[in-house]
């Protein structure tokens, strides 16, 4: 396996996993990985949802760095155990984000949408009576104009995020649709110095295709971009470094040759 770098996991210190953060490591450990990056959810303002309350979506940094840095020591000479964090964004809580993003050393941070107009795609009642070709196109504008006006952040992930629940799944989605909004945003990463990652859970969710699609990834290279993370998104052990290697293939017939790993918020460009 060429990649040899998770950079997109979850523990119990996130709301929507149970994971002790040993079971990841191991996990780390058994797939061949020589660094692996927490990069636990933060979300303000994150909606009332049936199932999680809105304060699961508020990260207790100190305790998850505590264990962590036991965990480091613990696995010293094994496994590169890097301070990560996925916040959120949404335009209501700039402020939060950037001061959360400044409250702690973080090795890498990941800007992510997960909540479009103040609610959750994630439940079947929110796309009903919505036309989704239109959502899908109101989530890209949403992510241009996160993109657009957060600055504290390496990578924005899972760019097409939303369409692994949308009501049509992997038949209905075509990014040539969306086109002119993806453009625009894959232009405004590249500007700002931002890259993106490849998060292989669409894969595990039942798509055709990783997030972002390959044809996404194929104009973010034409367009120049070279920042490019690589993450499993596991909340559990078994999904630790999912679909690697599909991954590495994909991405070397797309033509890219090498990836990168953030430690201190620095880009490491390590060869496919």
């Amino acid at each position: 396996m060429s990649i040899k770098a998770d950079q997109h996991m979850h523990s119990h210190h996130s709301g929507d996993s149970e994971a002790s953060m040993e079971s990841m490591i191991e996990a780390g450990i058994a797939a061949g990985l020589d660094t692996l990056c927490f990069t636990e959810h933060n979300d303000f303002d994150y909606p009332e949802c049936p199932d999680i309350a809105p304060e699961k979506w508020i990260l207790n940094v100190d305790s998850y760095l505590y264990e962590l840095l036991k965990l480091r020591e613990a696995y010293e000479g094994r496994i590169r155990l890097l301070f990560g964090i996925e916040i959120g964004f949404q335009t209501s809580c700039m402020r939060p984000n950037a001061v959360l993003a400044k409250s702690h050393d973080f090795d890498f941070i990941i800007g992510s949408s997960h909540v479009l107009d103040g609610a959750d795609p994630y439940y079947p009642e929110y796309w009903q009576g919505k036309d989704e070709k239109e959502v899908i196109r109101r989530y890209f504008e949403t992510e241009l104009e996160n993109a657009k006006k957060h600055s504290n952040f390496d990578v924005y992930g899972h760019l097409d995020y939303i369409v692994r629940y949308a009501p049509f799944g992997k038949d209905g989605y075509h990014v040539s649709d969306y086109t002119d909004i993806v453009e625009e945003l894959l232009k405004t990463l590249i500007e700002k110095g931002k890259g993106i990652e490849l998060n292989t859970a669409g894969l595990r969710s039942g798509l055709r295709d990783f997030h972002p699609c390959r044809q996404i990834l194929e104009r973010y290279r034409a367009l120049g971009g070279e920042i490019l993370t690589i993450g499993s998104d596991a909340h559990s052990p078994e999904h630790v470094a999912a679909q690697f290697d599909k991954a590495a293939d994909l991405l070397k017939d797309i033509g890219f040759t090498y990836y990168t790993v953030f430690e201190k918020r620095t880009p490491e460009y390590r060869r496919l």
